[in-house]
């Protein structure tokens, strides 16, 4: 579950233009609009690194799970 929900977070959040497509605040003189997308970039790539490692801590566990039932 929560490795869902770090996958779709940047799908969720970059989907509803309308509540980002403005100008105000600017961020050192870049327009909201740009550097909005921009930080999505840098946290979409954290979120997938969560992801990735919830997903491999998930998957080494059914296996040591599964060595245990079998022995």
């Amino acid at each position: 579950m929560v490795i869902a929900l770090c996958l779709i977070a940047p799908f969720v959040a970059l989907l509803s233009v309308g509540s980002y497509a403005k100008v105000d605040p600017a961020f050192i003189g870049i327009p909201f609009f740009y550097w909005y997308q921009m930080l999505w970039v840098f946290v979409s790539t954290a979120l997938t690194m969560i992801a990735y490692q919830l997903w491999n801590r998930d998957q080494r566990a059914r296996k040591s799970q599964k060595e245990g039932a079998s022995a």
